[in-house]
């Protein structure tokens, strides 16, 4: 027996659709090929980043089709449209990497005023790339529509010498070339195979971890995040998201019923026991944002702090994602978590159940090779550690996972360096001494502007086998595919007149992971006469375009690099008006 017409009577659609003055408007949709029935049911956006910059984001438009299928199963209208990606492993390591942490307010920005514009009902988000997953979870907030997620899958391992392979082993293996450990011809062969599909890189970086997130906070259903992008398999992850956005229209279940203080803790503590992204530390805050919840770094520290590591991904450990989907994925690890009482049960996901009642559901157990018990952990604290000091009074993160106890500790002189490029410059032609804390400031989100990653200087560390004998602090960003000793998220940033800014070479910084303590040996009143004397923010070359009004208007690092002023702020609910 076929539903009853949903009543639009309260659904913004019905401004596009409903009574006679909408004529004009319904008549574009019939050019469109709509039917009457299809205009006047609920308008689901079906928002992607599809496009042809990197395997990340190439089967999006694909998937969105069986997420439309599933909608018109629920007597929806799915509407697609698409938005931008811009894709860390092709900015990575010169200008254009300034782009990516302002193109996640871009998509947010984008997919709000499209949904705005021809009022949506509902929206379901496919995402790939690092960026894209929280700048779709942060429309999904700020709209408060009823939302479903859905990840567009990852890459599948590359093999090359009977060995599994990612791009980071690429971006190592470029500094293992100039080093001379590796020849031309090697290298070639390498970057050949090691992306052999479509879908995001493979380890626990930020765009797994933020996949994970997905799940962990409730807009995505359940081992959705989990199959890699070629596998036809997904076509069910998208007819089930489809199918489940009208569920939760149908019951009124908003975003913010999904996203909450708890939802949030939850997810972090997905990200701490996977040895995620220390890029989570700066998109959870940015997501809790858009809901006017107040959950900062710290807050997110604090989470990681007391929550075990024990899930074996790289780049700390062995496994890819495409491992962890096949031990059981996020459910199977969320039910460990859940097994030490650190799950909030009673957390509302896309499903329309909650966290617990998803959780009684799955039978399968850790694998002990890829998922550890919690009981017994790779490490009993996560795999993220914040940081605080007269170095870092608002704060900074480090990835420890994979790290021994001994290697999270580090006391060395200063060299610092102005931007990325001069520590690049720096590290291939080994002007540099084991020992060192390398400083790269000016790259924090306004100061850069945009916060760039530092994968190549990493990398090219890595791959000169220095990684664990110099340690690194930014004002930036660092990868999920960074490993070592590497500090980022440093603030105040440099631009702003922190601490950072104040470094000279030889200063003497203490990192302590287990503490969580970064600071310089400098007394208050030196750093103080070294602030009176500063001659300001270094001067940029972005003198207006996008990355000068993202420079104007970024906020802090420790409140998420946000833009605007956030759930707080609000004077109305866009589904209400």
């Amino acid at each position: 027996m076929l539903k009853p017409p949903f009543d639009k009577s309260k659904l913004p659609s019905r401004h596009v659709t409903e009574g006679p003055a909408r004529a004009p408007h319904r008549s574009y949709m019939y050019a469109m090929g709509l039917s009457e029935a299809e205009i006047h049911q609920p308008l689901v956006g079906v928002a992607t980043c599809w496009n042809e910059a990197a395997p990340c984001n190439i089967a999006l438009n694909r998937q969105a089709q069986s997420v439309k299928m599933g909608v018109k199963q629920a007597m929806g209208t799915p509407r697609e449209f698409t938005t931008i990606t811009v894709t860390d492993g092709i900015a990575m390591g010169h200008e254009g990497m300034r782009s990516s942490l302002a193109s996640r307010e871009a998509i947010a920005d984008t997919v709000e005023l499209t949904m705005r514009g021809h009022c949506y009902d509902a929206l379901v988000g496919l995402a790939g790339c690092d960026k894209s997953l929280p700048g779709m979870m942060m429309a999904m907030v700020r709209l408060n529509v009823p939302s479903v997620f859905i990840y567009g899958g990852s890459i599948l391992p590359g093999r090359h010498n009977g060995k599994d392979v990612t791009v980071q082993d690429v971006f190592e293996a470029v500094g293992q070339h100039q080093a001379g450990n590796l020849s031309t011809c090697e290298l070639e062969k390498l970057e050949a195979v090691a992306c052999p599909s479509a879908g995001a890189c493979g380890g626990q970086f930020t765009a797994n971890t933020m996949a994970c997130v997905s799940e962990a906070i409730g807009l995505a259903l359940f081992n959705s995040s989990g199959a890699p992008a070629p596998y036809e398999s997904r076509d069910q992850y998208g007819e089930a998201s489809g199918r489940a956005v009208m569920n939760l229209l149908e019951k009124n279940i908003r975003a913010r019923d999904v996203v909450t203080r708890d939802s949030l803790i939850n997810a972090a503590r997905v990200v701490a026991c996977t040895g995620g992204s220390t890029n989570a530390g700066l998109h959870l805050p940015a997501i809790a944002h858009e809901a006017g919840i107040e959950f900062f770094l710290d807050d997110v520290c604090e989470i990681f702090r007391d929550t075990p590591y024990f899930v074996d991904l790289k780049p700390g450990g062995q496994f890819v994602a495409k491992d962890l989907y096949e031990a059981g994925g996020v459910p199977v690890v969320m039910k460990e978590l859940d097994k030490a009482g650190l799950i909030i049960r009673d957390c509302m996901t896309a499903s329309g159940y909650s966290i617990g009642e998803e959780l009684d559901k799955i039978t399968r157990e850790a694998d002990g090779r890829v998922i550890h018990s919690v009981a017994a952990p790779i490490t009993k604290t996560g795999g993220v550690v914040g940081l605080k000091g007269n170095l870092a009074p608002e704060g900074a993160i480090v990835k420890v996972a994979g790290m021994s106890a001994e290697q999270q500790v580090f006391t060395g002189p200063a060299r610092v360096f102005e931007c990325e490029e001069e520590a690049f410059a720096a590290v291939q032609a080994r002007e540099y001494e084991e020992g060192e804390v390398l400083v790269i400031r000016n790259e924090g989100p306004s100061g850069g502007p945009g916060m760039r990653e530092m994968l190549a200087t990493t990398a090219a560390l890595s791959g000169q086998g220095m990684g664990k004998k110099v340690a690194l602090i930014t004002d930036g960003r660092f990868s999920g595919a960074t490993r070592g000793f590497c500090v980022g998220h440093v603030g105040p940033e440099a631009a702003h007149g922190g601490p950072i800014a104040l470094l000279k070479n030889g200063d003497m910084i203490t990192i302590d992971a287990i503490k969580g303590e970064i600071s310089v040996a400098l007394s208050d009143e030196e750093l103080a006469e070294r602030k009176a004397n500063w001659a300001g923010p270094r001067e940029t070359i972005y003198a207006s375009g996008a990355l000068w009004k993202y420079a104007q208007q970024v906020q802090a690092t420790y409140r998420g690099a946000v833009t605007h002023p956030g759930g707080k702020a609000e004077k109305h609910v866009y589904m209400d008006l």
